[in-house]
């Protein structure tokens, strides 16, 4: 990606988004789990992924190629991008845009109703390191296939707001696939294999995480569907590697022990954050 006169390496993009994100002052999301105080001032740290380059999936090849101008895909895509603007200042546009925030503690606390039990860095730091490493693997595989497709962003072809603020570097990064959908859609499948008897609730909240991405106007609809593939061939390489198959063991002892110990997330809360992730996403 370029900003300005500077480019942003795959390596550089996935440690910024990720890594140190673990380490920055997050904005809280409307989810139950209260953040975790972070010294801004603390330098970030730098975590490697899992794969190396050899090991890592190529998912320009596992993916489908991305739309066509004016083919079936493309007109689809323009047409839920059209009808979700209609969204803007709903409770679902609100959760859309939380679902933008990267660090660890958004994402531990985006899927804590979803897990049943709050959960933080602090809380789960074996679980926060392990994703974000997964984070890393996602980041850099995405980065790559986006190289490839070289899409625009759905609101440089069509007028509509998104539900962040717009930022210059933003109309010049690529559309497909979706980094978020795939490292929340990867999120989901290490939750749901870490808590299988809440698989459900938790790879439900996975895909409205990714269907955010529509829903803000980030990316098209396939773009999404394309980032939810790709998390899961994420995923599938990893099973892989022995050092993520010891990290998923010590992950899944660690929130098994959270789970017995831990607060439940506030029902209300929950229950307003099912119906979202119930409803239909694109109002066609």
């Amino acid at each position: 990606m370029r900003t300005g006169s500077r480019i942003i390496t795959g390596a550089a993009l996935a440690a910024a988004l990720f890594v140190a994100g673990v380490q920055a002052q997050p904005v809280p999301a409307p989810a139950p789990a209260a953040p975790v105080a972070v010294d801004p001032a603390a330098p970030p740290i730098r975590l490697r992924g899992y794969f190396t380059p050899q090991t890592a999936p190529d998912i320009s090849r596992i993916i489908a190629p991305a739309p066509v101008e004016g083919d079936a895909r493309d007109q689809r895509d323009r047409a839920i991008f059209l009808a979700t603007r209609a969204l803007e200042g709903t409770d679902r546009w609100r959760m859309a845009a939380s679902d933008d925030l990267l660090p660890m503690t958004n994402m531990l606390a985006n899927f804590s109703c979803a897990v049943g039990a709050e959960i933080t860095p602090a809380k789960a730091p074996i679980l926060a390191m392990l994703l974000a490493r997964v984070g890393t693997d996602s980041g850099l595989a995405n980065a790559n296939a986006k190289n490839v497709f070289r899409r625009q962003r759905p609101f440089l072809r069509d007028a509509g707001n998104i539900c962040v603020a717009h930022r210059d570097r933003l109309a010049l990064s690529l559309d497909y696939p979706s980094g978020h959908a795939s490292y929340g859609w990867a999120i989901g499948l290490v939750l749901a294999e870490l808590a299988p008897d809440r698989s459900v609730p938790i790879l439900a909240r996975a895909r409205a995480f990714a269907e955010s991405r529509a829903i803000c106007g980030m990316h098209n609809a396939s773009s999404v569907e394309a980032g939810r593939e790709a998390g899961a061939a994420v995923i599938a390489a990893l099973h892989g590697n022995d050092e993520f198959r010891a990290d998923m063991d010590r992950a899944r002892a660690e929130l098994a022990a959270l789970r017995a110990a831990a607060t439940a997330p506030d029902a209300a809360a929950c229950a307003a954050e099912t119906a979202l992730v119930n409803a239909p996403a694109y109002p066609l």
